[in-house]
């Protein structure tokens, strides 16, 4: 007989009314915030993919993602009011019901707009018991759910990249979780899970190569990390 934790019969300690279409959809934001790195953004559009886009204002979903990219937890009460946090510091947001294609049903893509002209996508799905899952940055697939910190990394084939990515965070005595990596066509996304928040000293010869088109580092999610215009 399968054995349960408290924490999967009552759920997680959240502002409601959904695990699923409020906390999760909070933690989507959140990770999106992270993701987005350290530009200011001054709007953010909200594409709502299946019932997120037909349930978002009913279970507090559009309050909960607009939060998110605040930096506002989901157990935080300022989450009920993150529309008015978001006035106030000048963000513009938007939402956008549409068809993500074969998503999970409680799924968006977060676009971010920054003050310099450029923009970042982040698609993140709900998963149930307030837990999410983000499967793609800039269209690029990919599977963070905030357990370990993660490098992201996409190239087109050769040799040597997998072997300078491990080299590297071994010798500097870090541990590798996991390494996936995902091949389309010519060009290779490799996920690497890290036991440890690494150094940003120690990334910068792998995030600075040349060989890589898209590399980010995204570390575990902390609370009101908040970067939008002010």
């Amino acid at each position: 007989m399968k054995r349960y934790k408290a924490f999967d019969v009552v759920g997680p300690i959240m502002v409601g009314p959904s695990s699923s279409h409020t906390a999760g959809a909070c933690k989507i934001g959140n990770a999106a915030l992270a993701i987005s790195g350290d530009s200011p953004f001054h709007k953010v559009r909200f594409n709502l993919h299946g019932s997120f886009a037909s349930t978002y204002r009913g279970h507090g979903t559009d309050m909960a993602l607009v939060g998110g990219i605040l930096g506002i937890m989901p157990d935080d009460e300022q989450l009920r009011d993150s529309f008015k946090i978001a006035e106030e510091k000048g963000l513009a947001y938007e939402f956008v019901e549409t068809d993500l294609g074969d998503r999970h049903p409680n799924s968006v893509e977060i676009i971010f707009f920054y003050d310099n002209g450029g923009h970042l996508s982040v698609t993140g799905s709900s998963i149930g018991g307030g837990n999410m899952l983000i499967v793609a940055i800039n269209d690029i697939e990919v599977a963070f759910k905030n357990q370990y910190p993660t490098l992201i990394l996409q190239y087109q084939e050769q040799k040597g990249v997998i072997a300078l990515v491990s080299s590297i965070l071994t010798d500097n005595d870090y541990n590798i979780e996991t390494m996936v990596t995902n091949k389309i066509d010519e060009t290779v996304t490799l996920v690497t899970e890290i036991t440890h928040s690494v150094d940003p000293a120690i990334l910068e010869p792998i995030l600075k190569d040349p060989r890589f088109e898209f590399a980010k580092y995204v570390d575990i999610i902390k609370p009101m990390q908040g970067r939008h215009h002010d």
